[in-house]
C-alpha cells in the first residue's frame, strides 16, 4: 500500500508543477494532495503543523492566481474595467480552444476593458494590459516555486524514510 501512496503522491507532485504553467491542472492544492497521500504511509511521522502549514500556502497560491493580473493592471494605470477585463479575459482564456489562451485571454481582455473605459487613449491601455501580463507571469512564478518547495519536502520525507521501503 505505501509504494500505491508513494507513486500516486509524486504524480500529485508532479501534476502541480504542471499545472502552475497549465491552468486545466491544479496547481498547489494537487501537489498538497501528494504531500497528504505521502503522509498516509506507514513510518511517515504525521506532523499537523507541516500539513497546515502547506495547505495555508497552497490556499493562498490558489487566491493570489486571480488577484495577482488584477492589481498588476491596477499598478500599470488601469482602471477597474481594465481589472473586470483581466478576469474576465482569464475565464474566456481558459474556455477558449486556442493554444494559450490563458496567457492572451487577461492581456486582451485588460486592453479591451481600457479601450472601453477611454476609446481615445489606446497607449494608457495598452500599458494597463501589459501590467496584466506581468501579473500573470508573476503568480505563474508563485506556484511554481511552491510546488517546488512541496515537492522539495516530498523528496526530503521520502529520502528520510527510505530504508522502510527500499
Amino acid at each position: 500500500m505505501e509504494y500505491f501512496l508513494l507513486i500516486a503522491g509524486f504524480i500529485c507532485m508532479i501534476g502541480g508543477i504542471l499545472g502552475s504553467f497549465l491552468p486545466v491542472l491544479p496547481d498547489a492544492p494537487l501537489s498538497w494532495i501528494g504531500l497528504l497521500l505521502l503522509y498516509f504511509c506507514d513510518g511517515i511521522e504525521t506532523e499537523y503543523w507541516t500539513l497546515g502549514i502547506t495547505l495555508v500556502l497552497a490556499i493562498i497560491s490558489g487566491i493570489l492566481d486571480y488577484v495577482i493580473p488584477a492589481k498588476g493592471t491596477k499598478r500599470f494605470g488601469g482602471s477597474s474595467y481594465g481589472i473586470w477585463g483581466t478576469n474576465i479575459g482569464l475565464v474566456v482564456g481558459l474556455l477558449a480552444p486556442i493554444p494559450f489562451g490563458f496567457i492572451i485571454g487577461p492581456f486582451l481582455g485588460a486592453f479591451i476593458g481600457e479601450i472601453m473605459y477611454d476609446s481615445k487613449d489606446h497607449a494608457r491601455a495598452l500599458k494597463a494590459a501589459t501590467g496584466s501580463f506581468i501579473g500573470f507571469l508573476a503568480s505563474t512564478f508563485i506556484k511554481f516555486v511552491v510546488c517546488m518547495g512541496f515537492l522539495g519536502l516530498f523528496l526530503y520525507k521520502v529520502w528520510q524514510y527510505r530504508e522502510i521501503w527500499f
